[in-house]
């Protein structure tokens, strides 16, 4: 069963080059500008966080948020984008430096509830049931800091706030061993699925995987999916390509192993993935040496390569794969894909 592909990304996508090491490179491109560029590039979906839908959202209150949410929603339907999901962004706030579910404070723990819910709030008011937790300070840098039993209830009870709050929408956790935290308390895909299994309502938490957080946890992006797909949870994906184990580089999907990313396209067609409406998310940063004017390029050639290798993935004779398998020929095996691909 082959799958159906439909690609997205979120504004962050496009930025202006800071680093930890240095300053912007490029001028800002506004919001508006953006969003023309999608569909020019063949991206129908967008993703948001909440202060991207809502960018004074803090100021706000929850009639207001709501409000602000529902403009944005027009304009999106006047560009013909979808948006695909809306993440809480509480990783740049004074109330999360120590996390946001976890935190040792009551009070900032509660601020990230709220802030939660007005997450909900702005994706019920755009369309999506989707809410992405990319849980960035959930960890902690000393072990001794934080109780792990404790930590992970904390989270378990989040999840099922969420699900409580809104019976419609569903949890898409996306999983990263570190960075920014030293260590996370949900580094994989397998913790993401079993965080579920502490709510009355696992049906409705899935996952998102992302090829660089996979790599960083020196895990084979593609058996992660295969895994995700296996359990029915694999509700979205962010590809892009990584070099060796440090920080989370977001690189031209398939720039670095192209091997590598044919099996994430691979196990992605094989299995159907987009024919019950998930998106292919393309979370490809801009290289900092990229001058300005051409500054979309990374998503433009992120899309053309995942459907290069889809039309090669899909020239193979799986009867001929079987008998290579069967007779176990695998430099045999090993020589064919190598030889599609460097034909393709």
């Amino acid at each position: 069963m082959q799958g159906t592909f439909r690609f997205s990304f979120g504004p962050w996508n496009i930025h202006e080059g800071a680093d930890p090491f240095g300053p912007e490179v490029r001028r800002t491109i506004p919001f508006a500008k953006k969003l023309e560029s999608y569909k020019k590039m063949g991206f129908d979906g967008i993703q948001f966080h909440d202060d991207d839908a809502v960018p004074n959202l803090r100021n706000l209150s929850p009639t207001e948020i709501i409000r602000e949410a529902s403009a944005l929603k027009k304009v999106l339907d006047d560009h013909g984008l979808t948006p695909e999901f809306v993440a809480p962004r509480m990783w740049f706030v004074p109330e999360t430096i120590d996390g946001g579910y976890t935190n040792n404070c009551e009070k900032c723990r509660q601020y990230a509830i709220e802030r939660t819910k007005r997450t909900i709030d702005i994706a019920s008011a755009l369309g999506t049931r989707n809410i992405v937790l990319w849980l960035a300070r959930e960890g902690t840098y000393i072990r001794e800091a934080k109780d792990p039993v404790t930590a992970t209830e904390r989270i378990g009870e989040a999840l099922q706030i969420m699900l409580d709050y809104n019976k419609d929408i569903r949890i898409m956790i996306e999983s990263k061993p570190n960075e920014p935290m030293d260590h996370t308390y949900i580094p994989t895909i397998g913790h993401a699925i079993a965080m579920g299994l502490m709510t009355n309502a696992p049906e409705r938490v899935g996952c998102l995987i992302e090829t660089a957080h996979a790599l960083l946890a020196n895990l084979s992006p593609s058996d992660e999916m295969g895994f995700a797909l296996a359990h029915k949870k694999l509700w979205s994906v962010h590809l892009n390509d990584q070099n060796g184990l440090k920080f989370d580089q977001d690189l031209t999907f398939g720039a670095v192993d192209p091997r590598r990313a044919l099996n994430q396209v691979r196990v992605l067609d094989k299995h159907g993935f987009g024919n019950n409406g998930e998106w292919v998310g393309l979370d490809v940063k801009v290289m900092r040496t990229q001058k300005e004017g051409v500054d979309l390029k990374h998503l433009e050639y992120s899309r053309k390569i995942f459907l290069k290798l889809l039309e090669i993935s899909r020239s193979l004779d799986d009867a001929k794969i079987e008998q290579l398998t069967a007779e176990r020929d695998y430099e045999g095996l090993n020589y064919y894909i190598l030889n599609a691909m460097l034909k393709g």
